[in-house]
């Protein structure tokens, strides 16, 4: 039987080149998270017989639902404190059976099935190697002190890309080694090859490009044929909500716990602003709005967390070929002061969203005494959100 790889997938980078919190392997692009694009090639590959993906803590109960419905066992296992160690972690939970290891950037949405399969039989044959493309530029090694030292032949320069492969035993020799004398490498290939090991240079591609930064995003839209032309395709959704305020009720507000003598009246947990939210993305998709979405007598939303439900609505979006651009919420209500916990109610939305910081805008004000806000019967909230198809 034809030797396997057992798939390791490095989702575990704090994302700060790119801005905002959120990982950006939980990005969307082109209405899907930018994780799941990897996923299915490795899923499809009859040489990989498992993946474990490797994140933070706090997105592995995201990298489950992304990672539903594939065909092959998958296990989702926390990082480390380094790129290096989450790979190790990934490695050592794999099934021992698997003699060989693949290793891809959960960042690199672009690998191709043939990608994959030459890195493997590449693998397979010299015992490690590497997708990796001729260098387009002429590069510097710099002195240490910001001027040319020289000029390396720029035949013989390659750019190394994911995925990459080895023997098992061979990578885990090298990174034991690695982690006892304290060596930080900053790819995979560094580590076998400080230990000794070859790595044979497979053919990867210049579409298959690492997403760091804004920028990165741009071009993988543009790969996609996301550029202008999406601009004509915007929609734009409006949402409205209103909850009474009553004793005995936690005031939920954003996915925030907000203390307050008094809390909002509803089916769920009657979050007004992220309710509000849900119907400005169920509008601009014309997909009705959150009463008919979860209807306040299905008993199962008896208390519901309508941030739940909002990440609920988000899969739907999705699944319709819709992808969130900005949203923009204003809760209106007289009180409690509500500023300082805005900027945890943007990090919820957002995340809920599976969008950055910057696509989520959250405001609160009052109506100077009017109406029932102002006389603080109730709590309202007002959202507007751009989809694009």
């Amino acid at each position: 039987m034809e030797e396997k790889f057992g798939a390791v997938v490095a989702a575990a980078g704090s994302s700060s080149r790119m801005g905002g919190q959120k990982s950006k392997v939980f990005s969307r692009l082109a209405g899907r998270r930018v994780l799941e694009y990897s996923l299915e090639v490795l899923d499809a590959c009859p040489l990989v017989g498992e993946i474990c993906l490797v994140c933070r803590e706090e997105d592995m109960e995201e990298a489950r639902r992304a990672s539903q419905g594939l065909a092959k066992p998958v296990q989702v296992v926390p990082g480390g404190a380094s790129r290096q160690e989450s790979v190790l972690n990934g490695v050592l939970a794999l099934d021992p059976q698997w003699g060989y290891v693949l290793i891809h950037d959960g960042a690199r949405p672009f690998v191709t099935p043939e990608m994959v399969e030459a890195v493997c039989r590449d693998a397979l044959e010299y015992g490690a190697a590497t997708a990796a493309v001729p260098s387009k530029d002429t590069c510097k090694l710099e002195n240490g002190l910001g001027f040319v030292e020289s000029t390396p032949p720029r035949e013989r320069l390659w750019a190394v890309q994911t995925p990459q492969a080895f023997e098992r035993g061979m990578y885990e020799y090298a990174a034991r080694k690695a982690q006892g004398e304290n060596l930080s490498c900053t790819d995979d290939c560094q580590l076998v090859e400080w230990a000794g090991g070859q790595v044979k240079l497979s053919p990867g591609s210049y579409r298959n490009l690492k997403l760091t930064t804004p920028e990165d995003m741009e071009a993988a839209r543009a790969f996609l044929g996301l550029g202008q032309k999406e601009e004509q395709k915007m929609r734009v959704g409006y949402g409205y909500d209103v909850h009474r305020l009553v004793s005995g009720r936690r005031l939920v507000l954003g996915g925030v716990e907000v203390p307050f003598e008094m809390g909002l009246l509803g089916h769920s947990d009657a979050d007004v602003l992220t309710h509000a939210v849900c119907d400005a993305l169920l509008g601009a998709a014309a997909l009705g709005d959150i009463g008919r979405l979860f209807p306040d007598t299905d008993p199962q939303y008896s208390g519901a967390d309508s941030l739940g439900l909002l990440e609920e609505v988000c899969a739907l979006l999705a699944s319709q070929g819709f992808s969130i651009s900005n949203i923009d919420a204003t809760l209106i209500a007289q009180q409690p002061k509500v500023a300082p916990y805005v900027p945890e109610m943007r990090e919820k939305l957002a995340a809920a969203c599976s969008l950055t910081l910057q696509q989520v805008s959250v405001k609160a004000t009052t109506e100077e005494g009017l109406g029932f806000t102002g006389s603080g019967e109730g709590m309202a909230a007002s959202a507007v959100c751009c989809l694009q198809e």
